[in-house]
């Protein structure tokens, strides 16, 4: 499945039935994380099926799949007040980007951005905004890399089932913008 063609890799919003797969992707990618010295971002078995149920009530969070199953996801807020603070609604806030590395190619994760962006513009907002953790350099660099800006610095951003932690905010504009 690793040489997937663009017309493999289908996008849709996750369902109920889809929230075990999510926590299993999202574990899957921290224990990634983890074994190539990225501490202090994801623990495995730290967000559960209610985290996601949570997002997908206020939120959205989208899957994409390719040969039937699950390779990839990411959550969309539409709102971010814990990072950002109080803000016109002209931003999508992208966050838990994460693919299936055993089952994807190099560049999907560019992808799941790319969809990401075009549904925030789809919706009418000209900014995609994200964070990471302060620190984590690599993601950092590969976030400016997709044409993002780091704009600022959140200290003790809450975390759900942790301790606050410091992030890195960074933005893009929209096709729309």
């Amino acid at each position: 499945m690793k040489d997937l063609s663009p017309t493999e890799l289908r996008f849709r919003p996750a369902a109920e039935a889809d929230l075990a797969s999510v926590v299993r992707l999202r574990d899957d990618t921290a224990r990634w994380m983890l074994a190539r010295g990225v501490t202090g971002q994801w623990r495995p078995g730290e967000l559960g099926e209610d985290h996601f149920r949570r997002t997908m009530a206020t939120g959205e969070v989208w899957l994409a799949e390719a040969a039937g199953r699950v390779v990839g996801a990411w959550e969309l807020w539409w709102e971010d007040e814990d990072a950002w603070g109080p803000q016109p609604a002209t931003a999508g806030y992208v966050h838990r980007l994460m693919v299936d590395r055993t089952a994807v190619p190099p560049g999907t994760g560019r992808r799941l951005l790319r969809a990401a962006e075009h549904r925030v513009a789809e919706a009418g907002r000209t900014l995609v905004r994200l964070d990471c953790l302060a620190g984590n350099e690599p993601l950092t660099a590969y976030y400016l890399g997709a044409g993002y800006r780091v704009v600022g610095r959140k200290e003790g951003k809450p975390q759900p089932g942790g301790t606050p932690k410091s992030f890195t905010l960074l933005e893009k504009e929209t096709a729309a913008g």
